[in-house]
């Protein structure tokens, strides 16, 4: 679907302006202002992530037949209860597990049930049923939900992500490659674009936006110009997030999860960098981590047996996590544990004779987040966010 031409003139102008470097961990952002004091991270896992890896079934009788390998890998996983442990590469959110700052939502899943990447991530972040029928996205229905929205979100990619793409505007700001401009380079093209109605208010927007975005990146950097991977990425979120006029919804996309070859090494770097990238969005947040809610998901799972290459292909049941410093305890989804409707491993058990089978559906477990997080009614924001699934029970935390 083409752009407006307004949002592509906005996105082109902020790009003009734009100045981050790029990372390995290879994440982008995207963020949206509202008027509470409440924080909400969307993290994406793009390539499918492995969720009887990251959180596994150890006490599952036929998890370690079915991975070899893939199961002596996690020798030193943390165990979270009787049946299910923790990545060992998961160092920090293990932490925030036991300080009752995260659970996980296992055999979970979205709307989808077939296994292209680009199909599974559309209806995940749409919220629709079908791939491509619904042309907006979740986080934008949200952003458009809360009381006041005051309608301005920012993506900080060459595009804005399709969760926040819809009526709620959304510009982007996407890292160059190109030499810093010099300065005076600014004052001339604002005083080109001054007695233009429609580009002078863009323009504006996007130098708001890289003052900013370069604060933060500073910020990030540290007093050594450190950082780098996840931390870098975790610090430059709090960053943005932390100010009274920031963001308060984000989303973070982090790519690298297909791991048909070689899976134990290349998840035990993947998962280290999104540790350090939680670990550091809740230090830099301090006080204001409390107000923030965080969930990672991806857009399916993965076969539970390991494949001929040390890898595993597409699946479809998986593991979600949800962080946050004000998390409830004692409540339905109780903080520091794991929840499943555990339905096992064996071969009559599985989902096509292949996949972990998910017993919880993804947008419900996500409605119910949003619905503890901003204080409202369930089924009023179920039917905001989730239109296309009005039979959908949100999943209380």
């Amino acid at each position: 679907m083409t752009e407006p031409l307004l949002l592509r003139r906005r996105s082109f102008l902020t790009s003009a302006v734009a100045g981050l470097a790029a990372s390995a961990f290879a994440p982008r952002m995207a963020y949206a202002a509202a008027p509470t004091d409440q924080r909400f991270v969307f993290v994406i896992q793009r390539g499918a992530a492995d969720g009887l890896h990251i959180v596994p079934p150890l006490g599952d009788p036929g998890f370690a037949g079915l991975r070899g390998a893939l199961a002596d890998s996690l020798a030193g996983a943390k165990r979270l209860d009787a049946m299910f442990g923790l990545h060992p590469a998961l160092v920090r959110v293990g932490q925030l597990f036991d300080g009752k700052q995260a659970l996980a939502v296992h055999a979970v899943a979205s709307a989808y049930r077939d296994r292209s990447h680009f199909d599974g991530q559309n209806i995940l972040e749409t919220g629709g049923t079908a791939a491509y029928a619904e042309k907006v996205g979740w986080m934008n229905r949200l952003a458009g939900a809360l009381p006041g929205q005051a309608g301005n979100a920012l993506a900080l990619a060459p595009e804005v992500p399709m969760a926040l793409r819809g009526p709620v505007a959304v510009s982007s700001y996407a890292p160059s490659a190109l030499p810093q401009p010099q300065g005076d380079l600014f004052n001339r093209v604002s005083a080109l674009y001054a007695g233009d109605p429609q580009l002078a208010g863009l323009w504006q927007s996007a130098l708001a936006t890289r003052a900013l975005a370069g604060q933060a990146g500073a910020n990030a950097a540290g007093p050594n110009g450190g950082g780098g991977g996840g931390a870098q990425i975790g610090k430059l979120a709090a960053s943005l997030l932390e100010p009274a006029d920031g963001a308060r919804l984000m989303m973070i996309e982090t790519t690298g999860w297909d791991t048909h070859t070689a899976q134990p090494a290349r998840l035990n770097g993947q998962l280290k960098n999104l540790d350090a990238m939680i670990g550091a969005l809740a230090d830099g947040l301090g006080p204001l981590w409390a107000n923030t809610m965080v969930v990672v998901a991806t857009e399916f799972g993965r076969t539970a047996a390991v494949n001929g290459t040390q890898g595993t292909d597409h699946g479809t049941g998986s593991a979600a996590l949800v962080l946050g410093g004000g998390m409830r305890v004692g409540g339905p989804l109780s903080a520091g544990r794991v929840h499943a409707d555990w339905p096992g491993l064996g071969a009559g058990a599985l989902y096509e004779n292949r996949d972990l089978k998910p017993t919880m559906a993804m947008e419900a477990l996500i409605a119910g987040t949003l619905a503890q997080h901003y204080g409202q009614e369930p089924a009023r924001l179920i039917r905001a966010v989730y239109p296309d699934q009005p039979g959908l029970k949100p999943v209380l935390i």
